[in-house]
């Protein structure tokens, strides 16, 4: 198991977003193969068990807010480039958000992002987390503005020249 942080560091630990002159550069990955690559991020809201429950109940007045937030994480996914500077614009194959909760005060978010390409996709997984996280909190907002989110991170990656990466 290797545990370096991929595509934004070359092989001897360096960062490679910055180029000769130390000015920022989207990486080259023109001679990199083309491999299956998968990354797998969450992310958690703490919330008020009655939120929770209006949640759950679909009691929440702006309509099925894991519905939605479903498809802005699908929707952030597709759309990391347009936010992130230095991503490439992928052909994404898939895209799977999940929720579960803790039954109090927890809501859950896990995404499963892949692609066949030069690069990872550990960015387009933890900005559909995120998407999916601040969608949550949007629509419900009115309920309880004291919801905290994260912390978002990554669980894991596969694929790629750094190997695999597994967070737990």
């Amino acid at each position: 198991m290797n545990m370096n942080s991929g595509d934004g560091q070359a092989g001897n630990g360096s960062l490679t977003h910055f180029n000769e002159q130390g000015r920022a550069r989207m990486v080259d990955i023109s001679g990199k193969a083309v491999t299956a690559r998968t990354a797998v991020a969450e992310s958690k809201l703490t919330m008020a068990e009655t939120t929770l429950q209006a949640i759950k109940e679909g009691r929440v007045g702006k309509g099925d807010v894991l519905a939605v937030a479903q498809v802005a994480g699908i929707q952030g996914a597709k759309r990391t480039s347009d936010w992130i500077p230095m991503c490439h614009p992928l052909p994404l194959t898939g895209v799977n958000i999940s929720f579960s909760d803790n039954d109090v005060n927890e809501l859950y978010i896990e995404v499963t992002v892949k692609t066949e390409g030069k690069t990872g996709v550990e960015m387009e997984a933890l900005t559909a987390a995120s998407a999916a996280a601040l969608t949550i909190y949007d629509m419900c907002k009115a309920l309880q503005k004291d919801m905290v989110i994260g912390p978002t991170q990554l669980v894991s990656k596969t694929g790629g020249k750094n190997g695999d990466y597994y967070s737990k």
